[in-house]
């Protein structure tokens, strides 16, 4: 067990695959932006990402999240799962994506030995769908994806849904309603200010608290106190269903307290928060030949320096300015 400078845990990873994705959402990675792409070579291998992992569990990490980038678009990212699943210790292995490629890949995924799917869902209207991903891409395809993942057992099925004022504020009931009818756990998300591409403002943030008050005029909800400060999402239900609902309300409720989240970038760097311009270079010392050891006393050294609170610190003078990695890069 290994803590940082305010006494959190490591306990958890958050593993981009590639800084690619088929999509070019507004809020990650916006279509008139010019990107410069990683090559292959500068991607760490599967191995050494599951080498990386297995120090990490020995460092008390019992959860590991596959993100990208859009990880589906990887080649055989299933073999990726395979090998973690290997991983004494690892009790759960989760994948975040945006369901574009989940109904060729839902079944290898599970055989694979992948516990639990997110898909990121923002508008169930098309047109609007494809403007927002900056795509012309067909929404029944993911639609279908998520059908086809929850056919296969990859249970629970997630549903992120990025909230933007005056841009998909008025789907909030219709996602909840889409959700509850296929048995989904949705997440709705305020829109964050990560990186620094996609002219974020507080303007444009629907707060929690105006989320909630929504659902429950229309269903009924009570809070799920679940005692884990370290979750992202503030849990919620149905009063009529029971079924369970989630909130990350990072901007105007922040979890910086209770963080214990370490990313590994598709580079091989190690970021502290999601909101941090500064990357750790594990690649450099892997490929330099660095033992295990080398490289555990380095991420120790990296988490037990780590003091973020990016959240918490967002309205002082100077936070916003800072620099920042961009989302696509570490996963969200």
């Amino acid at each position: 067990m290994v803590e940082d400078r305010l006494g959190r845990v490591l306990k958890d990873v958050r593993i981009s695959v590639t800084d690619r994705c088929n999509f070019r959402c507004f809020f990650c990675m916006p279509s008139d932006k010019k990107i410069e792409f990683l090559n292959r070579g500068e991607l760490l291998t599967y191995e050494e990402i599951t080498r990386i992992v297995r120090l990490l569990v020995s460092l008390g990490v019992k959860k590991a999240r596959i993100t990208g980038g859009e990880p589906l678009v990887r080649a055989h990212i299933e073999n990726l799962i395979e090998e973690l699943s290997g991983i004494e210790g690892l009790k759960d292995i989760a994948l975040t994506t945006n369901g574009y490629f989940l109904d060729q890949k839902a079944e290898k995924l599970k055989n694979a030995g992948l516990g639990r799917i997110t898909v990121s869902l923002i508008s169930l209207n098309r047109e609007k769908f494809a403007s927002m991903v900056g795509r012309e891409v067909d929404l029944g395809r993911v639609i279908e994806g998520i059908r086809i993942a929850k056919e296969v057992g990859l249970e629970p099925v997630k549903v992120n849904m990025v909230v933007v004022r005056g841009v998909n504020d008025d789907e909030i009931l219709d996602m909840a309603e889409f959700c509850r009818k296929n048995d989904l756990i949705l997440r709705f998300i305020e829109f964050m200010d990560v990186g620094t591409l996609n002219s974020w403002s507080m303007s444009r943030v629907v707060p929690a608290e105006e989320i909630l008050a929504l659902l429950n005029e229309r269903y009924g909800i009570e809070a799920q106190e679940t005692g884990d400060l370290s979750e992202t999402s503030m849990k919620f239900k149905y009063r009529d269903t029971g079924q369970e609902f989630g909130i990350i309300a990072s901007v105007t409720k922040p979890f910086c307290r209770g963080c214990t989240r370490l990313r590994l970038s598709a580079e091989g760097k190690l970021f502290t928060c999601l909101f941090s311009g500064r990357g750790y270079d594990l690649k450099a010392l892997i490929r330099s030949g660095a033992s295990d050891t080398e490289l555990v006393e380095y991420i120790r050294s990296v988490w037990s320096d780590r003091e973020d609170r990016y959240s918490e610190l967002r309205s002082l003078e100077g936070a916003r300015g800072a620099k920042k990695v961009e989302m696509f890069r570490v996963g969200g």
